[in-house]
């Protein structure tokens, strides 16, 4: 289980070096993909093959299902960690979050989300000022 915040650089190669905390569970292989909200999503090798192929049974036919699968899986790329537990964020992704130096690099039970700091932060405030009512509507959905 992924859990916590934690304040991490992607240095100038594009490498970020995964917190020591989740390094054994991504060990085994992991996947960096577009996620929602401009930011990136990690998922384990175990995680992400659930998750692709409950994408990959949305029906065709309709056009949100086919821009949600396109978004998560023509982004997708495998990635390994090397020795000092980095991994290398492709191009194309840290354009995608609009990833600057600092990151956050946020646990979300089964994945990972990485952040450009300072839209980590805003998204972050605006949430907390927002919590009673975001809390309201989650007692709808029974949590």
């Amino acid at each position: 289980m992924f859990i916590g915040e934690y304040h991490h650089v992607v240095d100038e190669k594009g490498r970020l070096a995964i917190p020591v905390k989740f390094r054994r569970e991504l060990a085994k292989g992991a996947v960096v993909t577009r996620g929602l909200d401009s930011c990136l999503f990690v998922y384990t090798a175990a995680e992400w093959k659930k998750l692709a192929g409950r994408l990959a049974s949305l029906p065709f036919s309709q056009a949100n299902s086919r821009a949600f699968a396109r978004l998560m899986l023509a982004g997708a790329m495998d990635v390994e960690s090397d020795k000092q537990g980095r991994v290398v964020l492709p191009e194309y992704l840290r354009h995608y979050a609009s990833l600057n130096k600092e990151v956050v690099v946020a646990g979300l039970y089964n994945r990972l989300e990485i952040w450009d700091m300072a839209a980590w932060e805003k998204y972050k405030a605006e949430t907390e000022k927002n919590s009673n009512e975001i809390a309201e509507k989650m007692g709808e959905l029974g949590v």
